[in-house]
């Protein structure tokens, strides 16, 4: 009798160890959400969202994603519309090109880098102002038209003054240095390089000195961040946590700038040292106050598309706020 007590208490005692196992053992991990960004590595302003990648924040909620390196916003716009990417960080010339089309796949949502400065026009040796390049070759494209037609209004001019040729960025340092265009209008890290092309050539002007800075405050065509619409619309909780991890790689990389230069520093093929070098001249917003810095990029967005309907940019003239969408945000 007595050795069938001992048994059962071993037995109780084995069952309890078993349960207090099972109650131990960790539980198994979540898949995680796949939502890739479109973004580029020819300008600083992605830099917030590559810390975001590196450092785990998007995989702190639940999120897998991948930077699809795609050079051009227009295309950007396109592959978010076509579904092969949930968000991108792009200029919002193309965003408003794809407004003025009623293209209600995406919605836009925060402005996560604005640094005036950073952008404008240079121009080959012997050349020192835009009233001299009344006739000649002068490139641009997207937001850098924009720059570029303000610093064109500031002299009485406008593109019809010029032969506009529409050159992508990375070409530009080229082009000037061979002559084949007398200016270049381009952002960083790409306005560097046309610079070191051509290192005797003249600054005409910045994006800083353009009516629209004057008015706003913000470059000529700031970036917008968009994100399709579907997922908001239909998993707005998980828009939420995309959006909290944004701007936590906003927040490491104001806090962190070194660290989070070395850690994008793979993504643009350059040291970290360059990198620094450029994020220092930039200007990082994320959760702060985010409502106020909206509410000037929305009545921005309105400004430029105004301006792109009146110079016959766009086929017809879009009301932005129908594409805002901010109700998602914590």
């Amino acid at each position: 009798m007595e050795n069938g007590k001992r048994i059962g208490r071993r037995g109780l005692m084995l069952g309890s160890a078993l349960a207090a196992g099972a109650i131990a053992r960790p539980a198994r991990a979540q898949p995680l959400t796949r939502l890739d960004l479109a973004a580029s590595n020819t300008w600083w302003g992605q830099v917030p969202l590559m810390v975001a990648i590196e450092k785990g924040f998007f995989r702190e909620q639940g999120i897998e994603v991948e930077l699809k390196h795609i050079p051009a916003s227009g295309d950007r716009v396109a592959a978010l519309t076509a579904g092969s990417v949930a968000f991108s960080n792009l200029g919002r010339v193309a965003v408003i090109n794809e407004m003025a089309r009623n293209n209600q796949s995406f919605y836009f949502f925060a402005n996560i880098d604005d640094s005036p400065g950073n952008e404008g026009c240079w121009a080959r040796p012997g050349i020192s102002s835009f009233t001299e390049l009344r006739g000649k070759k002068v490139a641009a494209n997207t937001s850098a038209q924009v720059t570029m037609n303000g610093l064109l209004a500031n002299v009485g001019m406008t593109e019809k003054d010029i032969q506009f040729v529409n050159l992508p960025g990375p070409e530009m340092a080229v082009a000037l240095a061979k002559g084949d265009v007398d200016a270049a209008c381009v952002w960083e890290p790409l306005f560097s390089n046309v610079k070191k092309a051509v290192p005797d050539g003249k600054l005409l002007g910045l994006d800083s000195d353009t009516p629209n800075f004057k008015k706003f405050g913000t470059m000529a065509s700031p970036d917008i961040m968009i994100i399709a619409r579907k997922l908001v619309d239909e998993k707005p909780e998980l828009a939420r946590k995309l959006v909290t991890a944004i701007f936590k790689g906003v927040e490491f990389t104001n806090a962190n700038p070194q660290e989070a230069a070395r850690l994008a520093a793979s993504y643009f093929r350059k040291t970290p040292e360059e990198v620094m070098e450029g994020v220092k001249s930039f200007k990082y917003f994320g959760a702060d106050n985010w409502r106020e810095h909206m509410k000037l990029h929305t009545g921005q967005m309105q400004f430029l598309a105004q301006w792109m309907f009146d110079n016959g940019k766009i086929p017809a003239l879009p009301d932005a706020s129908k594409w805002e969408n901010t109700s998602f945000i914590p």
